[in-house]
């Protein structure tokens, strides 16, 4: 019986977690759950001097935010993971110790001083290899002196390896940086031999990671054969640009996961946009939830082709799914956010307070939207220039004191009636001035809710009541 496939997502911690993560991170979890496989998540902690003590655990709390459970694996050392390969130091000594005892790597005590005019000159001579193999054949034998320990590379030949997105891929050894380290003065590993390591102790079947790690791939090949490993399955993503085909910067705000989570994104939206970030569902359906996408989610459907990072796409991903919500299930996440904003909201109900949210929901594309978009309801001081400029307007005189008379006139202003009372005073004054619709609507919506823009007016005026849209009325007509 051959083993479950295996998948791994292995974040370095040396910052906050971007969508190029998550985006990985995803097509990991969609093949493994898809598969019936293991999805292991393993902290790649080596990196001392770019560590961030805050990193894995934001990471870790992004994967949950989306949906993205993992799983435990061969030596994964706790319940639930996650693997960190700090806790494995004397593992890649083990490992470094035996390569050196097989004559597939070696120990190297160049000084740093040295090795930098070592670089210097090969790049002066156009070479992309970065040392010189000096100490390659000097048989170093354990030493107290500081040293890093080196793999062995052919000098001649090449390597071939099938990528399932990219089709076979062929690198001449002399081509390469030459004898890489493997493990470094500070006794810590460096990724190749950690990430070797790590994926045959974890049964990894598949390493799904980005294109930029093709040229790394020879490398942990000499590895994995050096060490009698089976290799695994290469999958490299394509590379994510902004929409001018350049690579995106993982600092960039426009890229960070925290913006689109603290604006209330729905997880499921963003799930959505970046699967389809080089995915081709085969369909000209393009919304789906987590659990929709693991049903369809295949690798041969991934393109080689660079992937565009759209923010507006993300963001029209982010409007389908808030349309898939009931009014129910959209009030039970908008309303704490509401009454947090406005202590007064608690007082109306939650029956008032989520026909107010059905009459904005259009509006919305992240939860957090909903406080800026009830804001009417609560709080008519400050007016927006546009709502300024069309209470100044020539027909606004005219058409607000329409409006209040009608309104002293009414006795119950429920729904039918403030549908009613708008379209008509939309018809009278289009045939009595010929005015058109925005010269009688943008006074009216201004002075009910300081915007130009919004929900129906006839939802406003039945939401705020009669007396309270009586009294916004005059305050309007009060400031001409």
């Amino acid at each position: 019986m051959s083993a479950p496939m295996t998948v791994r997502f292995a974040p370095s911690p040396t910052g906050p977690p971007h969508l190029g993560n998550l985006r990985t991170a995803l097509v990991d979890w969609l093949v493994a759950r898809a598969q019936g496989g293991r999805f292991i998540v393993r902290v790649e902690d080596t990196d001392q001097e770019r560590l961030d003590p805050t990193a894995e655990a934001a990471m870790l709390d992004a994967l949950r935010w989306l949906g993205l459970d993992w799983d435990e694996g061969p030596d994964i050392g706790g319940p639930r993971g996650p693997y960190r390969q700090s806790e494995r130091l004397d593992t890649y000594r083990l490992i470094a110790g035996q390569l050196i005892e097989q004559g597939h790597a070696y120990r190297c005590d160049c000084s740093p001083e040295r090795l930098e005019i070592v670089q210097q000159r090969l790049r002066a001579q156009g070479r992309s290899q970065v040392y010189d193999n000096h100490c390659r054949d000097l048989n170093i034998g354990p030493t107290d002196t500081p040293h890093v320990v080196r793999l062995k590379m052919p000098a001649e030949g090449g390597v071939a390896f099938h990528d399932v997105v990219h089709g076979e891929i062929a690198f001449e050894y002399g081509k390469l940086a030459g004898d890489i380290v493997l493990m470094k003065s500070d006794g810590f590993p460096t990724y190749h031999l950690a990430v070797v390591a790590d994926d045959h102790a974890m049964e990894v079947t598949h390493v799904i990671r980005g294109d930029e790690w093709i040229p790394s791939t020879p490398i942990h090949i000499r590895l994995f054969e050096a060490l009698g490993w089976e290799i695994p399955t290469f999958v490299h993503l394509p590379l994510v640009t902004d929409k001018q085909g350049k690579k995106i910067k993982k600092r960039e705000p426009s890229f960070q996961a925290s913006v689109y989570r603290e604006a209330g994104y729905l997880p499921d939206a963003v799930a959505n946009a970046l699967a389809l970030l080089g995915w081709n569902p085969g369909t000209t359906d393009e919304v789906f939830t987590l659990e929709e996408l693991v049903s369809r989610f295949t690798l041969d459907r991934i393109s080689k082709s660079p992937a565009i990072f759209d923010e507006d796409r993300l963001r029209w991903f982010a409007r389908q799914h808030m349309a898939r919500l009931s009014l129910d299930q959209l009030a039970e996440r908008a309303i704490p956010l509401i009454n947090a904003a406005y202590p007064q909201a608690a007082e109306r109900g939650r029956d008032w307070l989520t026909q107010l949210i059905g009459a904005v929901r259009e509006e919305l594309v992240a939860l957090n939207d909903v406080v800026g978009a009830v804001r009417f309801a609560f709080d008519d001081g400050d007016l927006t220039e546009e709502a300024r400029a069309a209470l100044h307007s020539e027909s606004s005189p005219t058409v607000l004191a329409a409006l209040r008379d009608r309104l002293v006139a009414t006795t119950l202003l429920d729904a039918e009636m403030a549908s009613s009372l708008f379209k008509t005073l939309r018809a009278d004054f289009k045939q009595s001035h010929g005015w058109n619709a925005q010269a009688v609507m943008f006074p009216l919506r201004a002075a009910l809710t300081g915007m130009t823009t919004g929900p129906h007016l006839s939802d406003v005026a039945t939401l705020l009541g009669k007396d309270e849209s009586l009294r916004r009325v005059e305050k309007a007509l009060s400031l001409l």
